[in-house]
């Protein structure tokens, strides 16, 4: 599977760009702020139906602008599916493939998967345990539907049952029925959610430490672990337990909205140890793996997604990235970087095959091979 074109409008910082792309490395270089970035989060509304970096469409749309529409062609098993997707001030945003309006977005989700490797995945580390659990479930929401939508449902029982727990605090009543109408949807969709987790958790371990191996020749020993209140195999117990806890909290205290992914190096919290270089060869090994897991559940690569990703890492580690991901593990893939000479060089010398973009003043254009030094 790949992206075949892409086309754009009023999109960010653009107002027209039609390109068409390798389906082996796609790379972009330029200065930082010239839309690098931007080519990427089209490809990520094309196969996510949103931005990777914020919840507000209206945020994507070119200043001054109503609207802005992405559109692209992704091919498959020689089979061609069109994607449409707009989004206007004061509406619904509108996704369609191959003509057909979509009823529910959520039907999109897993037919063309993405994996984006970013800055802003630091937040895995130094942020709180949402960006984590949400990192677990972008994963399996790729390729199996029911885990997101028991997510949506848990969800929506978990807001429920706290509003319940506030309302019981107002009234200086308590209902343990009422609260077991929740408890019953918490423990049957939390249940679930915990055993996809933790499946993925320890079949992305081995993957991940592979990785991490190969990017910093060894190093550094890295580790994985999944922590949650489930782990004991008995949530209605835990949430009978956590009553008291909850009532005076007036939150629910216990379940799967409180797992954590504990990242580790040399035996250490990586945020706590890690250089800048080290907890980015973590990210990044990290996500490779959620690629490589992604593929063996959905039967084919997701696009691979690069974004100034290099910036702190010395030459070696640079060059170990591409060659891995150049290798035949990996499917389609998109670099940006404001270091031209240094892509170039690394995918020549291991005659890995791709197509470069340069960008400047809102516009995209293509080299050729001889401009980039082909032979």
């Amino acid at each position: 599977m790949y992206l075949k074109k892409l086309n754009f409008t009023n999109f960010k910082n653009y107002e027209l760009g039609e390109l068409e792309f390798s389906p082996k490395i796609n790379c972009f270089t330029g200065n930082n702020g010239v839309g690098k970035t931007n080519i990427l989060d089209a490809i990520h509304y094309l196969s996510l139906t949103k931005s990777f970096f914020n919840s507000i469409d209206s945020i994507s749309i070119k200043h001054g602008e109503e609207y802005f529409i992405v559109q692209g062609t992704f091919s498959r098993d020689g089979e061609e599916d069109n994607i449409y997707c707009a989004f206007q001030k004061q509406k619904q945003k509108l996704l369609k493939r191959n003509g057909k309006e979509y009823q529910k977005l959520s039907d999109h989700i897993g037919r063309y998967p993405v994996v984006m490797i970013s800055p802003a995945d630091s937040a895995l580390v130094t942020e709180g345990s949402e960006d984590r659990r949400r990192f677990l479930n972008k994963i399996v929401s790729q390729y199996n539907t029911e885990y997101l939508d028991s997510v949506l449902r848990y969800g929506k029982a978990l807001q429920q049952r706290n509003k319940l727990l506030k309302d019981f605090k107002l009234s200086g009543s308590f209902d343990s029925d009422m609260l077991s109408v929740w408890d019953a949807q918490l423990i049957r969709y939390g249940e679930y959610i915990f055993s996809e987790r933790n499946v993925l958790v320890n079949e992305l371990i081995p993957v991940f430490q592979e990785y991490y191996e190969m990017i910093s020749n060894g190093k550094e020993q890295v580790r994985l672990q999944y922590r949650s209140h489930l782990e004991d195999g008995n949530y209605p117990d835990t949430l009978l337990n956590s009553i008291g806890k909850d009532r005076f909290l007036e939150y629910t205290t216990a379940g799967i909205h409180k797992d954590d992914l504990l990242l580790e190096m040399n035996g250490f919290p990586v945020k706590s140890l890690g250089s800048e270089g080290q907890q980015k060869s973590y990210l990044v090994a990290l996500k490779l793996a959620k690629c490589y897991y992604i593929k063996r559940k959905a039967g084919f690569s997701p696009i691979l997604l690069l974004d100034d990703i290099f910036d702190k890492f010395d030459a070696d580690r640079v060059e170990q990235i591409i060659k891995l991901v150049g290798n035949h593990r990996f499917g389609q893939i998109f670099i940006t970087d404001t270091h031209q000479s240094r892509l170039q060089d690394i995918l020549f010398s291991h005659n890995i095959d791709f197509k470069l973009f340069r960008i400047s003043d809102n516009r995209v254009e293509e080299y050729s091979r001889k401009e980039t030094g082909s032979q």
